[in-house]
């Protein structure tokens, strides 16, 4: 049997073992409705199984690029919000039982009567019931105010940053970094317009873009090359590419077909009016003064590719102040720090924060933080710096959590 034949009868079985139990609440807080809203309530219940089946057995069988990047964002997040709610829910029925175990084993071995047994008969709490269905809808309620309201609430975080060797030149420039796009998963155009308006109110000198420019092939970008080319600064636009550019996460038909989707997210980049640092750096002078902007291509520690070479970004270097763009946060330790010292501020992206998480004050938590030490905001290690952007985008859930897409505005001062 073929892997991915055993891989949809298992997520079918899982589906449906999940879709059953949880359907014991449905039946045990709808008995008492009338006929015709019982029978309605419980076929309406059954309606996303049948969605999730169907599907699961496309995606094994069909060709799921045959539909857009951003309608395989939808179906993915609504099968995950779906079955991840009842999975939370479910707790609730196991509970329940776990109660109707213990009551079974006691009446097993009692020799009195079972009205003298404390408690109820053993039936399906009605109270416990209703608490796993309120538990299925809040996570599933939740994930949809995170589409609505969170997947373009942008915002700003400033910092200032002060540089022992930045030239006075330089002193009180302004830096605005961006990450993580992923034009293949954006619904809403006039509010990714109004993000990138936000940009340009606060007049930057400088622009970064940290990578992931699309999902996973460049055509997903071409309905907003007319938005992210009002991108302009003074001192130059500069980007770099991330994990998710090189069409590494799609099948291709032929090397020459992937090869040729590169060419065209460096086209892109290039319409965009982006000025794409492939493993080369950029001087910019100001006043006979000078820093340096280094970018490289994607280098991620684990399975992520290591397409970057610093090595070669990094060669005649010769201004004061370094500032690295490279994508995923893990280069920092990895290789940053141990071997380029004089790097000043290294500019990531990559984790989005998770697109979940909490943010209070100085408290900030996040999924994100067990798989990456550094993955969003500020880190610093004697004087080298490293800013990890949230992102601008998403992507597979087409929303934000706790953690709103953001832009940086970081502020350099002479020390």
């Amino acid at each position: 049997m073929q892997p991915r034949l055993i891989t949809l009868v298992v997520l079918l079985i899982v589906f449906l073992l999940v879709d059953y139990y949880l359907f014991q609440a449905v039946v045990q807080t709808s008995r008492n409705l009338a006929a015709t809203w019982r029978i309605a309530w419980r076929v309406t219940y059954w309606l996303p199984t049948v969605f999730a089946v169907a599907v699961l057995v496309y995606w094994t069988f069909g060709d799921p690029y045959a539909i857009s990047g951003t309608m395989r964002n939808w179906v993915a997040s609504i099968l995950v919000a779906v079955y991840l709610s009842k999975f939370i829910g479910i707790f609730f029925l196991i509970l329940d039982d776990i109660g109707r175990f213990f009551r079974w084993v006691v009446k097993f071995f009692y020799k009195g009567t079972s009205e003298s047994l404390p408690g109820e008969a053993i039936t399906r709490s009605e109270f416990l019931s209703r608490a796993a269905l309120v538990a299925t809808a809040v996570p599933f309620g939740t994930m949809a105010y995170g589409i609505i309201s969170g997947a373009h609430d942008y915002r700003i975080k400033r910092l200032t940053l002060q540089l022992p060797h930045l030239p006075k030149a330089f002193d009180g420039i302004r830096l605005a970094q961006i990450s993580d796009i992923h034009s293949g998963s954006f619904w809403n155009k006039t509010a990714v317009q109004g993000g990138v308006e936000m940009i340009m109110r606060e007049k930057p000198d400088i622009i970064a873009f940290t990578g992931d420019l699309v999902n996973n092939q460049t055509d997903e970008v071409n309905a907003y090359v007319n938005v992210f080319d009002k991108l302009k600064a003074p001192l130059g636009v500069f980007s770099i590419t991330g994990n998710h550019d090189y069409g590494d996460y799609r099948s291709w038909n032929t090397r020459e077909e992937k090869r040729q989707n590169f060419a065209d997210l460096v086209e892109a980049h290039r319409l965009l009016g982006y000025d794409l640092l492939m493993n080369e750096h950029r001087t910019i002078t100001l006043k006979g003064e000078s820093i340096s902007i280094i970018g490289i291509e994607n280098w991620g520690v684990g399975r992520f590719s290591k397409y970057g070479q610093l090595d070669k970004a990094y060669a005649g270097v010769q201004a004061p102040v370094k500032i690295l763009l490279s994508h995923d946060p893990s280069h920092w330790d990895a290789q940053v720090r141990k071997e380029y010292p004089d790097i000043d501020l290294m500019l990531a992206g990559h984790t989005h924060g998770f697109q979940f998480g909490v943010e209070v004050g100085n408290f900030k938590w996040s999924p994100s933080q067990y798989a990456y030490k550094q993955w969003a905001g500020l880190y610093t290690e004697g004087q080298q710096h490293l800013y990890v952007n949230r992102g601008f985008g998403y992507i597979g859930y087409p929303g934000r959590i706790g953690m709103p897409p953001e832009i940086t505005i970081i502020e350099l001062k002479s020390a």
